[in-house]
């Protein structure tokens, strides 16, 4: 079993966070997007994985891909970076990875998390994750019928065809065929909006005659930016309740920490109020404040916030005197006085 995971978007909508890093690799509740991908995706499918390739821009830097790397191989499969550099569409991001296109494959955008818990449907040529919305005209879709096997997909469907979401995240039992395909509409140049998608290369394998079945989730997490971000970041905690960590580490001084938090080592806590929701990257400086339902990075000094909603970057200096709970939003290396 291989998978592939397309992750080479900038991250715009993120923005100032994926500044500095790419968007994947933000931290939510103590890990980063990807790793909690690939973490629920492994447990999911309980079968050995041999590869998991991460297609990236070639931007990302040497840090982020031995991070990369390491993610793999805590989850005993070999880590592989391959590059899209330029992006032509989900269909071509996936195909970056032609040489893991073999055997069973999942492919998996880095755009979204969720929680799930079922057993593939071993008869069926692929299964596709899919979550009912109330609007699915920014999505691709399925149809299916009275049997539940999926009988059409359509790219952000103008008309209301369906309201299943395809949340991003595929199982093919022939990961050949799905490489064929793929390439079948780089060579014929088939494209939607400019792009090649992956949506026309399941439409072409169902009418060959391949049997695909949609398969739910009990929750979808979107992190696409940063009030989405904040929100999932609660929910993996509400999710892991009783898991919520503090590290040992951590110095309390006149202080509380209302679960579920994730706090990492070396913070320092001085006359403040933490939680619920909260989670705190290594090496953190807070003093008088108090934090609910937010994302804070390594490195930071925070002094006299009342802060909810927020995400705070790395390497911040920021002292308010707020009496009010305010939202940040604010970048690494950010000063604020």
């Amino acid at each position: 079993m291989n998978i592939i995971i397309p992750m080479a978007g900038m991250g715009k909508r993120l923005r100032p966070h994926t500044l500095n890093t790419p968007k994947p690799l933000l931290p939510v509740a103590g890990k980063s997007i990807v790793e909690h991908l690939c973490v629920d995706i492994v447990k999911i499918i309980n079968k050995k994985i041999n590869n998991i390739s991460f297609v990236i821009g070639n931007n990302f830097g040497i840090e982020a891909e031995k991070n990369l790397v390491t993610i793999a191989n805590n989850l005993g499969a070999n880590g592989l970076i391959r590059y899209q550099n330029k992006p032509l569409g989900t269909a071509h991001a996936i195909l970056c990875a032609e040489n893991e296109l073999e055997g069973e494959v999942v492919v998996a955008f880095a755009d979204t998390l969720f929680k799930a818990e079922f057993e593939l449907n071993t008869t069926a040529d692929g299964t596709i994750w899919v979550q009912p919305i109330e609007d699915p005209s920014m999505f691709g879709v399925v149809v299916v019928d009275a049997e539940g096997v999926i009988t059409k997909f359509v790219e952000k469907p103008k008309d209301a065809v369906s309201n299943l979401a395809i949340i991003g995240i595929y199982h093919f039992k022939d990961g050949v065929t799905l490489r064929n395909e793929l390439q079948y509409l780089i060579d014929n140049n088939i494209t939607e909006k400019g792009e090649y998608q992956l949506t026309n290369a399941l439409d072409n394998m169902k009418n060959k005659g391949m049997k695909f079945v949609p398969a739910s989730v009990s929750q979808w997490m979107d992190c696409g930016n940063k009030d989405a971000t904040v929100a999932t970041n609660m929910q993996i905690l509400k999710n892991n309740y009783l898991l919520g960590f503090t590290d040992a580490s951590v110095v309390l001084h006149n202080s509380t920490i209302i679960p579920p938090c994730y706090i990492s080592s070396g913070v320092q806590l001085s006359n403040s109020s933490i939680g619920p929701y909260v989670s705190i990257g290594a090496d953190c400086i807070i003093n008088d404040s108090i934090i609910k339902n937010s994302i804070i990075r390594n490195q930071s000094l925070l002094t006299q916030l009342k802060a909810t909603n927020s995400m705070i970057g790395s390497y911040c200096t920021i002292t308010q005197s707020n009496t009010i709970e305010q939202e940040y939003n604010v970048g690494d290396y950010t000063e604020i006085k």
